[in-house]
């Protein structure tokens, strides 16, 4: 008697669940929204005028459990700034292989200049695109910014950018040239080479 019983009890729950609603997600085709606080890809964020709020401090680098963020800072100047202090990143990349998601990096940073945001789909063919530059991170220019480097908002401080004061829109101000170290910037005219120009050299 056992014997038969056992199957029909198995048989039992397999109708049960033929009969329940199905939960299957029809994704990529329908994709479910996120909460607003998800942890997705990061982005690096600027000042309202464009320019980074990154300072290259690399408190994110030191409490990222997983060892998946590299920065390199260097040192803004008056001829080529791109963010209000001293320092910037130079080089800022995230390696999504290693990258676990939880948010450290954001509660270390102390200018925001990093946050997460609700972009989940980071599946690709290969290693290397997986690992994220500074461009790549970096926010676009929105309306009225100017793209880094430049000069600090005409009448504001280092204090009043981290402050929030800074929030109109860059009016006048202009985008300097970034110049490698050890170059000179060109002058006008003086770009072109003399092959190009159709001159013997």
């Amino acid at each position: 008697m056992g014997e038969f019983q056992n199957p029909v009890a198995g048989f039992g729950v397999t109708f049960k669940a033929m009969f329940k609603k199905r939960l299957t997600e029809q994704y990529p085709e329908e994709k479910k929204p996120t909460a607003p606080r998800f942890h997705g890809r990061h982005q690096l964020n600027r000042h309202p005028d464009g320019l980074e709020k990154c300072i290259g401090c690399e408190l994110c680098a030191w409490a990222c459990p997983a060892d998946a963020i590299y920065v390199e800072g260097a040192d803004n100047t008056d001829e080529e700034r791109y963010s209000p202090g001293e320092r910037y990143g130079r080089v800022y990349q995230i390696n999504y292989l290693r990258c676990i998601l939880c948010g450290l990096c954001v509660e270390a940073c102390p200018t925001r200049a990093l946050t997460m945001t609700n972009e989940y789909e980071l599946a690709d063919r290969t290693r290397e695109s997986l690992i994220y530059t500074k461009e790549e991170l970096l926010v676009g220019l929105e309306e009225g910014m100017v793209d880094s480097p430049h000069a600090i908002y005409p009448g504001m401080t280092e204090q009043d950018y981290y402050r929030g004061l800074v929030t109109e829109a860059a009016t006048g101000t202009e985008r300097q040239v970034a110049v490698s170290e050890g170059e000179e910037p060109e002058s006008e005219g003086s770009s072109a080479r003399p092959e190009d120009q159709g001159v013997d050299a």
